[in-house]
């Protein structure tokens, strides 16, 4: 269970009532991004306040009428999903670099620069969305911010999130090192073995991974896998 100093207030407030709990940050920064958490260990003391400051608790019955339900964790879900986190400035401030970082990671290994045919750098990602004045939210998903900031630094910079379908053929011999790395690269559609083991797939992927495929079948395989942009 997260400790008491270490949580933070997430809040529902409707029809002129508060309702509270108390919840570890990064918990509640998982569950928002679609992640299974323990509540036992994201919520630092069980129940619903009306002011946790105070140390005042919500009635049962006003808990019942406002979420039609007493089952503590489809509540936490609701406070959660419709609430606001109140978050320290340094919990922010942390957890927003978190979060650019993995937006940064995100773009940079799913977008490509289409004038080049390669993926942009970091830093020039850094920069473009420094320039456009993007504020990054430590709660929302990195898929959705991507989203958002794509439509404003597309202006600034040539990039494009064109995804492509790889035909593939990897040697019996090589199939064990391989297989397990090409799902950092892209979503395999199809696949079967073929008579002499060899193995035959359609990967799905951003443009900007098609040069990593290559760079990874030709460490691994000796320039023998093939490759074909359907």
């Amino acid at each position: 269970m997260v400790s008491l100093e270490d949580s933070v207030i997430a809040r529902f407030e409707t029809g002129g009532n508060r309702f509270e709990i108390l919840v570890d940050p990064k918990a509640a920064q998982e569950y928002n991004e679609g992640g299974d958490i323990d509540w036992e260990d994201a919520i630092a003391a069980d129940g619903i306040w009306s002011d946790s400051s105070k140390g005042e608790r919500a009635p049962d019955i006003l808990v019942n009428n406002t979420f039609e339900s007493l089952d503590l964790i489809k509540i936490y879900k609701i406070i959660l999903d419709e609430g606001t986190i109140q978050l320290t400035s340094q919990q922010r401030k942390e957890m927003v670099e978190q979060k650019r970082k993995q937006i940064v990671a995100h773009i940079v290994a799913n977008a490509m620069n289409p004038q080049t045919g390669g993926a942009h750098p970091p830093q020039r990602i850094e920069n473009a969305i420094e320039e456009v004045r993007y504020s990054v939210d430590p709660m929302e998903t990195v898929e959705k911010q991507v989203e958002d900031i794509f439509k404003s630094i597309k202006a600034l910079i040539p990039i494009s999130f064109e995804k492509i379908k790889v035909a593939v053929k990897i040697q019996a011999v090589h199939v064990g090192k391989c297989y397990g790395q090409l799902s950092g690269i892209g979503k395999i559609e199809n696949e079967e073995y073929q008579k002499d083991g060899s193995w035959v797939g359609i990967m799905e992927m951003s443009a900007a991974s098609y040069n990593q495929l290559e760079n990874l079948l030709g460490s691994i395989t000796k320039g023998t896998a093939e490759t074909k942009v359907l």
